[in-house]
């Protein structure tokens, strides 16, 4: 059953009742079990079936994980959770178009979107293509002044250029004229991409995409790139039926690294496939084959074997700074490299731009805050926190959005005006509130110029003069919304542990439970009546607690960006007295060894 020293067995508390009797928390959240009683028999028969620790199977348990799955859920494998490519509508199609640009040796326009997951996607086609000798290039439109997606102006310029075949990547399914101008011109498109579509869908030789209507493959939960990957198992599929001999030099495993990137900072669910698409993409990371995220590891100072925190929050800013403030092939040229000085030369210069990215977002963020306090307060009276400012940079406003969302606990909007009078702006939402739903309204409504999302994040562009009206509508639309999910807020807490339970040997087990992040979250645990011996702050936001048990162990911790919150007072104000404590467990990476160490994500006092 493994070493069950310092866990706190409250499987016993009702889901009804607050966990550890936490009411309010000084987050003001109601703590609570993350298991109902059936939740917690079905962690209790994960244990006893499988031999697993208490806490491993409450975690599992909390994500809906069987008893009769749990080993293979510990355990992911591509071929276990692979579909077959074609049960992807029109991915048979795509494949055999690529497999005959292969055949003709044409001039193949790979058109990617400028974030993360586009610039994998480019670079994942991009392999495959030159690996049979393709001549192939890879285009990035400008987030300024092209937006999001193909316009007719970049696809007459690739065919101009020479290319005979365009395939678009995390993007181009709603993309009706420029699509329509390629078809004019006789050259074919394929689509592959991942963003939800209505039925509409514009004329291309093929469009793969999990999310269309008419696409039965259950996968809508994959990013651009693991799409991407799908179709080139196709493809190769069909060049091993044709006995292409290149095919035996190809190893498509090798390239999950680029796959596990994309799933991670696209925040799609890691669920089914995507689990897998990480868990192995991590293997391939960790062999370092890939010069250009080899180069980025090294200027982002990672210690340690990679991650998903890695991915999400090191080298995912440092690509999408390139399609923030500054070039955004860089990103995806990067990702295709073998020459590693020319990898590093690219690190380097998204490492500056990223700097960039952290400065100007700090002083934005700052503006935005004054703002909202302005307009809103403490934010309590609000349901939608809108700022807006001239001068902002628009390629920023998403982070924003999500830095105004954590402090107030509001859906958020900011929005950049240009000279013009047009702004361009980004919204994060909360959990329970369909942000998507609310701007696609706010179109319908005519307030906005163009607008829509999905449940947790929004774009629009608005006029000027309809500013107040926006805010209005968006006030009236969320209000009680808002206000009941507010007032109902919980932490959700997976297990209560004791310092001296906190072991290696625990971290690595939960790790096998994990890649955690979207739709499987990252396991919370309370660590209950432990007396804070030291608080401190280090570096410029952050707070480093060490907590006591009874018997003398200790756990260290830290919150992050705490300083001057609510979290932050508390824990540099009570030294020497007993609190609960939640946060999850990890271990850092110090001098060669693994030191273990709970992310404080809220706390109160034991009473």
């Amino acid at each position: 059953m493994g070493d069950q020293r310092g866990v706190v067995d409250l499987a016993a508390d009702p889901v009804q009742r607050a966990f550890l009797g936490v009411e309010k928390s000084v987050l003001d959240n109601r703590w609570v079990s993350r298991l109902d009683q059936a939740g917690q028999n079905r962690a209790l028969a994960i244990s006893q079936v499988h031999g697993l620790p208490d806490l491993i199977a409450r975690v599992l348990a909390g994500r809906g994980v069987g008893v009769d799955e749990a080993l293979e859920f510990l355990d992911p494998t591509i071929r276990s959770l692979m579909p077959d490519p074609y049960t992807l509508t029109d991915c048979e199609k795509a494949a055999r178009r690529l497999v005959e640009a292969i055949r003709r040796g044409e001039n193949v326009a790979i058109f990617g979107d400028y974030d993360v997951d586009g610039a994998a996607s480019s670079a994942l086609m991009y392999r495959f293509l030159t690996h049979f000798g393709v001549r192939a290039n890879i285009y990035i439109p400008d987030r300024i002044f092209e937006g999001y997606g193909p316009n007719p102006g970049a696809i007459d310029q690739l065919i101009d250029n020479g290319a005979q075949l365009i395939v678009t990547v995390d993007c181009g399914s709603t993309s009706h004229e420029a699509l329509g101008a390629a078809e004019k011109r006789n050259i074919d498109v394929v689509v592959i991409d991942h963003h939800q579509v209505t039925h509409d869908l514009p004329h291309c030789h093929a469009l793969v995409n999990p999310n269309r209507e008419d696409d039965l493959s259950g996968q809508g939960h994959l990013c651009a790139a693991g799409v991407v990957f799908l179709v080139l198992v196709a493809a190769l599929r069909l060049l091993r039926e044709a006995g292409d001999k290149r095919i035996l030099a190809i190893d498509l495993l090798q390239w999950l690294d680029i796959v596990a990137l994309a799933t991670v900072c696209d925040v799609v669910p890691l669920k089914g496939l995507n689990r897998a698409y990480v868990v192995k993409g991590l293997v391939a990371a960790r062999h370092q084959s890939n010069a250009g995220l080899t180069a980025l590891f090294r200027k982002a100072g990672l210690s340690g074997p990679v991650t998903p925190y890695h991915f999400g929050f090191l080298i995912g800013p440092r690509i999408n700074a390139g399609g923030r403030i500054g070039d955004a092939a860089l990103g995806s040229r990067l990702l295709t490299l073998d020459d590693t000085g020319e990898a590093e030369a690219i690190a380097q210069r998204l490492d500056e731009l990223n700097r960039e990215r952290q400065a100007m977002e700090a002083a934005m963020l700052q503006e935005a805050e004054a703002e909202a306090l302005a307009e809103y307060g403490d934010g309590e009276g609000a349901s939608v926190i809108v700022t807006a400012r001239d001068k902002w940079h628009p390629g920023i406003v998403g982070l924003l959005a999500a830095r105004l969302k954590e402090k107030f606990k509001r859906p958020a909007f900011a929005i950049a005006f240009d000279p013009s009078g047009r702004g361009t702006g980004s919204g994060r939402s909360i959990n329970g509130f369909d942000m998507g739903r609310m701007v696609r309204a706010a179109v319908d409504e005519g307030l906005l110029l163009k607008g829509g999302g999905h449940a947790m994040a929004a774009g629009l562009t608005v006029e000027r003069e309809k500013l107040g009206a926006l805010r209005n509508f968006f006030t009236e639309r969320a209000e009680k919304t808002v206000a009941a999910l507010v007032a109902n807020e919980t932490l959700k807490i997976d297990g209560a542990i004791g310092a001296s339970g906190a072991t290696i040997e625990l971290i690595d087990r939960l790790e096998t439970a994990g890649p955690y992040g979207s739709g499987h979250s990252q396991p919370i645990f309370a660590v209950p009546a432990h007396r804070l011996r030291d608080a401190r702050m280090v570096g410029e936001k952050h707070v480093k607690v060490t907590l006591e048990a009874m018997d003398g162990s200790r756990l260290d911790g830290i919150a992050f960006r705490a300083a001057d919150t609510s979290l932050g007072n508390l824990l540099l104000n009570s030294r020497g007295a007993s609190l609960h404590v939640a946060g999850m467990l990890g271990a850092e990476h110090y001098q060669g060894a693994r030191r273990i160490q709970l992310r404080v994500c809220d706390a109160a006092p034991a009473r």
